[in-house]
């Protein structure tokens, strides 16, 4: 078995930043540092911004990550299907990179005999049950997003149902933004369970600016300095997986 675990950022939004770094190169550099990023743009029924469609996929692509666009009512299902996508993806990943050491720099997961594939990949399954998983959860508290947020709540809480069915460890963090003092603000630190959220949300006010880069830049500094407590606390410094290339 690996040792280790994925860490993602799962960033909800449903339009263009428009304060702040480039969201773009925030995700670039989350990639860099193993760390996942992962958008779900929810838009309204009968609208779709061409605009705000692009920087999405831009996030995402440049994150090594999963994007999906759906409609605010399908989010709760959406939020699920993203973040075990996401977690296949990595450790498939993880997998290219044993097998180029084992048989090859050109020897990949697709190069293997259709037997063998399937026996990879039903390692890969069982470590997405098994291996520990960290996320970051950004939440887009934009005037736009007012309406939304309720179904955002339900999604997420519903997410931290699912994935507690696993039996490797989960940890979460959200954070909001624009926050009530500043770009980004924190709503719940690193929890195994998300139920809190319930009395938090309803609290939220909304505002009018998406400072995207801000928010990623945050989460790549709470997963440092998680990090580092964790090293000081231990004396060590567990490995973590990097994201598939």
């Amino acid at each position: 078995m690996y040792a280790g675990k994925i860490r993602q950022i799962l960033l909800i939004t449903d339009g263009c930043s428009n304060q702040g770094e480039d969201p773009i190169a925030m995700a670039a550099l989350a990639k860099e540092q193993g760390i996942t990023v992962n958008v779900i743009g929810v838009i309204n029924e009968d609208r779709i911004d061409e605009q705000g469609m692009k920087e999405i996929e831009g996030i995402a692509l440049s994150g090594g990550g999963v994007h999906q666009i759906v409609y605010a009512r399908q989010l709760s299902q959406t939020v699920q299907m993203v973040t075990r996508k996401a977690m296949t993806q990595t450790l498939q990943g993880v997998v290219n990179r044993e097998l180029k050491q084992i048989l090859g720099r050109s020897q990949s997961l697709e190069d293997l005999p259709p037997e063998k594939r399937g026996e990879v990949m039903e390692v890969v399954d069982e470590l997405g049950e098994t291996v520990n998983l960290e996320v970051m959860i950004l939440v887009d508290t934009s005037a736009s997003m007012k309406s939304k947020l309720p179904t955002v709540k339900e999604a997420l809480i519903d997410l931290s149902l699912s994935m507690g069915a696993r039996s490797g460890a989960n940890l979460y963090s959200v954070c909001v933004f624009p926050g009530k003092n500043g770009d980004v603000e924190k709503l719940m630190d690193w929890s195994p369970k998300l139920q809190a959220l319930s009395s938090i949300f309803p609290q939220l006010s909304t505002g009018g600016v998406t400072p995207t880069g801000p928010a990623i830049k945050v989460a790549l500094a709470s997963f440092k300095q998680k990090r580092s407590l964790r090293s000081l606390l231990s004396g060590d410094d567990e490995s973590s997986f990097e994201e598939s290339v």
